[in-house]
């Protein structure tokens, strides 16, 4: 079985974080989306191994232990 495609809102709401993030994260930093028609899709694993490469993180904040 296939994994179901994600909407903005939906991806939002797996990280716990607003849709304006999702864009502003989509534009700056990568995030991995497909834009379908007018509308970016997600697939939550795609997302899930991003942000656990740390794409999602500031890369201003220093790592604990560096």
């Amino acid at each position: 079985m296939t994994e179901p495609w994600l909407s903005a809102d939906d991806i939002a709401a797996h990280l716990g974080v607003t849709k304006d993030t999702i864009y502003t994260w989509i534009a700056d930093k990568g995030m991995p989306a497909h834009k379908i028609g007018r509308l970016w899709k997600f697939q939550a694993t795609e997302v899930d191994d991003w942000v656990r490469n740390d794409g999602a993180a500031d890369p201003d904040s220093s790592k604990a232990g560096d």
